[in-house]
């Protein structure tokens, strides 16, 4: 005789300093698939929450931007071994989410891990483009080198909920900068997923921080921060709230990339590898130059 057993529902929750907490503010809302069937109940993330993000990446993002860029690339590849690993459930969530077949579906996430891959091999290449040492008429060293800003606000995109979301996460991280994340609204399943990843890759906890809901609620508190050093708009659709999020931005002087129409399944380039970046230079005299060159 066999029994009927019943279905285990996973609970989704918010990625937040390494662990998994639900929204303070004890909300959740229906997440449906293109068809209109309910696939779960996602966190309905409050600007508490999005405080405590900041305050779980500001915490992490020393050491984070103190690892080689080396190792970073190391733990980036490791997030990509990982993702390679689940392929087959973020086909599923992925197919669910944006109404794709499995097949096309399949395509997405192949690009998204393929995605990870080429950014990890950027982390310890990007100082070479966006640095070196400068001409100067006198008897200087003059060297740039690139630094992270700090903590990065990311909007998601909205309709690309996976593909879109590493293209947006990956170059935050890769050069040392931390995330707080606001998922797609719509189609957050993906992206709570990836939480899961990161937690059991060697990636520090704090260094993303994944929240679900509406970005209209979250992503205001967030450009208003005093401690969020850049953001970026990328998920933004609506006009309105991305000028208002822009003049937010403005009180502390953030970085702030504006939303654009992007092609997530192009060449990604390198400039939001660069966007999140700031450039560090330094002189340093090297003596008396005479008919043979520098004294040193």
């Amino acid at each position: 005789m066999s029994e009927q057993r019943l279905s285990v529902f996973k609970t989704y929750k918010l990625y937040v300093g390494g662990k998994f907490p639900r929204s303070e503010s004890g909300r959740v809302y229906e997440v449906t698939d293109s068809k209109d069937k309910w696939l779960a109940n996602a966190p309905l993330s409050s600007r508490k929450d999005g405080r405590d993000a900041v305050v779980a990446a500001r915490k992490a993002q020393g050491g984070w931007a103190g690892k080689t860029a080396y190792l970073r690339g190391q733990i980036l590849y490791r997030v990509a071994e990982m993702l390679e690993g689940r392929r087959d459930q973020f086909v599923r969530e992925v197919a669910d989410a944006e109404g794709l077949s499995k097949s096309k579906a399949a395509a997405v996430v192949d690009a998204a891990i393929d995605r990870w891959v080429w950014y990890a091999g950027w982390t310890d290449k990007i100082a070479q483009l966006a640095g070196g040492g400068n001409p100067v008429a006198g008897p200087f060293f003059n060297l740039s080198s690139p630094e992270p800003t700090g903590v990065v606000a990311v909007v998601a995109p909205q309709k690309s909920s996976f593909l879109g979301l590493v293209s947006v996460i990956a170059p935050v991280i890769a050069t040392g900068n931390t995330a707080v994340v606001i998922a797609s609204e719509s189609a957050p399943l993906p992206a709570l997923s990836l939480g899961e990843v990161l937690a059991t890759s060697d990636l520090p906890g704090g260094v993303v921080n994944i929240l679900s809901g509406r970005a209209a609620e979250i992503a205001p508190s967030l450009a208003a921060h005093q401690d969020v050093n850049a953001i970026d708009l990328a998920g933004v659709e609506d006009g309105v709230l991305a000028k208002e999020l822009e003049i937010a931005a403005a009180d502390n002087l953030k970085r702030v990339v504006r939303p654009q129409p992007v092609d997530w399944s192009a060449d990604p380039g390198t400039h939001r590898l660069t966007a999140f970046l700031e450039t560090k230079t330094v002189w340093h005299p090297t003596g008396s130059l005479g008919a043979s060159g520098s004294s040193y």
